[in-house]
């Protein structure tokens, strides 16, 4: 099992910036690929950005140029962030820290979300 725990929403203005955090614990040796997704009211949920262990990195269309996803590891817990830049209204949305786990022949043993985490950025 894995268990995520996100930080660092908030409300900013137009054209500021925040940083999300999430740290996994539990059976952190297994994860395979760490992200970020969000969901705003009436809409799905959408990748937002994700990272491969490696630190091949795969973005959103709409976040390409204005968010940094990084990852780290540090006393048995796996740490994923999110730089945003140049943030819009339209990033508005609960933002989902997920994780994937890869078992031995690569099949997906587990998936992993967080609790979610606001951001909200007026205009």
């Amino acid at each position: 099992q894995v268990q995520l725990v996100e930080s660092g929403g908030g409300l900013v203005q137009a054209g500021g910036s925040l940083r999300l955090s999430c740290a996994a614990s539990g059976s952190i040796f297994s994860i395979y690929t760490m992200g970020w997704y969000r969901q705003a009211p009436g809409n799905q949920r959408e990748l937002v950005a994700d990272i491969a262990r490696g630190g091949i990195t795969n973005y959103g269309d709409s976040v390409k140029g204005r968010f940094t996803i990084s990852r780290d590891n540090a006393k048995n817990t796996e740490y994923v962030y999110l730089e945003m830049n140049n943030l819009k209204p339209e990033d508005t949305a609960v933002y989902y820290c997920n994780a994937i786990r890869l078992g031995t022949v690569r099949q997906i043993i587990g998936d992993y979300w967080g609790q979610g985490t606001q951001v909200t950025v007026s205009s």
